[in-house]
């Protein structure tokens, strides 16, 4: 069955939002996940070929999950993520880190995606399609 999950890359504030990326990191661990961590924001400078290693990242997973917390719209690597997952037709959804806090869309989301709460069940649901 292992090869049924789908792989997953993990966009999210590396400044602020670490800590929700090992929670993450954690469920994809649980035994009936229908998904794997394939890879994950760079924690680098935004120069160079850095967009161009994120885009040879993508092109080994089936979606991209962004991790929206409170300061998400300030990060412009995970702003710059998301464009890259749409320019390459990649699904993705956006979860709302902090169930007790303001999280925000990065600020390349569109006005017409929306922010998931982050229950196990929605996870399973969107990591099958569901949007």
């Amino acid at each position: 069955m292992m090869n049924d999950k789908k792989r997953a890359f993990i966009s999210f504030d590396f400044d602020h939002d670490e800590d929700l990326r090992n929670l993450l990191v954690g469920q994809a661990q649980h035994p009936d996940t229908p998904f794997e961590i394939k890879d994950r924001s760079l924690r680098e400078s935004l120069t160079g070929d850095w967009k161009d290693k994120v885009r040879r990242r993508m092109d080994n997973v089936d979606l991209v999950i962004v991790i929206c917390g409170e300061k998400t719209a300030m990060a412009a690597g995970v702003a710059a993520e998301l464009t890259i997952a749409r320019d390459k037709g990649k699904p993705y959804f956006l979860l709302w880190g902090r169930s007790d806090k303001t999280c925000i869309k990065p600020t390349s989301a569109l006005e017409s995606d929306k922010i998931y709460k982050w229950t196990w069940d929605n996870l399973k649901a969107l990591i099958g399609g569901a949007r």
